[in-house]
C-alpha cells in the first residue's frame, strides 16, 4: 500500500535543516568535473514524495533514449519508490532509509549523479560522497557547491522542465514523444486492477482521489460526500482511490452508494492501473494527480496553497480549478504554512463548479 508519513517527513526535513546545512557548507567541493560523452552508469537521486518522482520520469526516459545502453540506478525513499515501477528504463532503485543500499551506492561507480532534489541538502552530500566524475544538481542555496555542474531551479517552472534542464550539462536530447502517456503498467498490476473493477467493466467510471499530504490542500470529506452523490443522481460510477489513511475517509463519502472505496487496497501501480482505465481524475494539488497525467488520463484538479504553474497538468484534458486568492500559492520550496484562514482558497470552491467540470470534461473523453 503507498502511505504517506507526515512526522517522518518532519523527522526528515528538521534533520537536513541541521546536518544538512552544515555539511553542506564544510564538505569540500568537487573537482571540476568532466561530462562523460556517453555514459555507462549513472545514478539519479530523488527523495521526496510521488509527485516529483513522476514528473520526473520523463527526463529519466529521455537520458535513456539520449544514450542507448546506459544504465540508471535511482535512490528514492520508499514513499516514492514505487513510482519507478512504471519507468522500465530504471536498472535499479535503491532506499534511503536502508543503510546497506545507502552504502552499496556509495561504494558504486558511477559516471555522473544527478541529484533532482530542489532545496534539501543531504541527497546533495549523497551526490558529493560518491565520487563521480560529474555531478548534477539544483543551485538552489548552497547545495549548489557540491555539483561540479549547478543548474538554475526556477520557482514557476512547470516541474517536468526543470527536471529536463537537468539533463543540459549531459547534452541530452528531449524528446517531446516521451513527455506524453509516459509511465508503463506492469501486466500484473493491470491484471489486479481489472479483478478489483469487475463491477465496473459495462460503464464509463471516474476516479477521486480525496487525500493530500498537507492539510491546506484538502477539499474537505463532506464536499467529496456531495459530489459522489451528485454523481449517483447523473448515472456516473464513481471509484475512490488512496493509501490506508483514506480507507475510512473513502467509506464515509461513499456512504451507501454504488460507488466503490477501493482506498487502502492497492499498491501505488495497481492504483495507477485503475487511473488508467478510468474517465477521469478528480484530485487536489497531489502526486496521484501526476500518475493521471503520465497515462495521459484527463483531470480535474483543485489547485490553492500550490504553485499552479509549477504542478498543474497541462493541455486542453486538465481543467484546474483555482480561486487564486490574493494570499496564495503560499507554498515554496515544498513547505506550505499553517493557514491563518482556514485554507479558503480550498473551501470557497463549491461541489457545483467541481460538478460541472468534471461532467464536461466526462462527456468529453468518457470510455467505455
Amino acid at each position: 500500500m503507498f502511505l504517506h508519513s507526515s512526522a517522518k517527513i518532519a523527522i526528515l526535513k528538521n534533520i537536513d535543516r541541521l546536518a544538512g546545512a552544515l555539511l553542506a557548507r564544510v564538505i569540500s567541493p568537487p573537482s571540476a568535473g568532466q561530462v562523460p560523452s556517453a555514459p555507462g552508469r549513472i545514478l539519479i537521486i530523488r527523495p521526496g514524495g510521488i509527485g516529483d518522482a513522476v514528473l520526473l520520469v520523463p527526463a529519466i526516459r529521455s537520458l535513456a533514449h539520449a544514450f542507448p545502453g546506459t544504465s540508471i540506478d535511482i535512490l528514492s525513499e520508499k514513499r516514492n519508490c514505487g513510482v519507478f515501477a512504471l519507468c522500465p528504463e530504471v536498472h535499479r532503485v535503491y532506499h534511503y532509509e536502508r543503510w546497506a543500499e545507502l552504502r552499496a551506492v556509495l561504494r558504486n561507480r558511477y559516471c555522473a549523479v544527478i541529484d533532482t532534489e530542489q532545496w534539501h541538502r543531504l541527497s546533495a552530500v549523497v551526490a558529493r560522497l560518491t565520487n563521480a566524475p560529474a555531478s548534477i544538481g539544483f543551485a538552489s542555496n548552497e547545495r549548489r557547491r557540491l555539483f561540479t555542474h549547478p543548474v538554475d531551479y526556477r520557482q514557476h517552472e512547470y516541474e517536468m522542465d526543470c527536471f529536463f534542464r537537468l539533463l543540459t550539462p549531459l547534452a541530452a536530447t528531449v524528446s517531446p514523444e516521451l513527455s506524453r502517456r509516459f509511465l508503463k503498467i506492469p501486466v500484473s498490476s493491470a491484471k489486479r486492477a481489472g479483478e478489483l473493477l469487475r463491477d465496473c467493466r459495462e460503464k464509463p467510471f471516474i476516479v477521486i482521489f480525496p487525500g493530500a499530504s498537507i492539510p491546506e490542500r484538502r477539499w474537505g470529506e463532506e464536499r467529496f460526500r456531495d459530489l459522489v452523490h451528485r454523481f449517483v443522481e447523473k448515472g456516473i460510477r464513481s471509484v475512490i482511490i488512496g493509501g490506508r489513511e483514506d480507507a475510512e475517509i473513502g467509506n464515509r463519502i461513499i456512504n451507501g452508494t454504488q460507488a466503490l472505496n477501493l482506498a487502502g487496497k492497492t499498491t501505488l501501480a495497481e492504483t495507477a492501473a485503475i487511473i488508467d482505465r478510468s474517465s477521469l481524475l478528480l484530485s487536489g494539488d497531489s502526486g496521484i494527480l501526476h500518475i493521471a497525467v503520465g497515462l495521459d488520463v484527463p483531470t480535474v484538479s483543485l489547485f490553492g496553497p500550490g504553485i499552479e504553474a509549477k504542478w498543474a497538468p497541462k493541455g486542453k484534458k486538465h481543467v484546474i480549478i483555482n480561486k487564486k486568492l490574493a494570499c496564495s500559492p503560499c507554498t515554496k520550496f515544498g513547505y506550505t504554512p499553517k493557514c491563518p484562514i482556514d485554507a479558503r482558497c480550498m473551501s470557497e470552491i463549491s461541489v457545483e463548479e467541481v460538478v460541472a467540470a468534471v461532467i464536461e470534461l466526462f462527456e468529453k473523453y468518457a470510455k467505455v
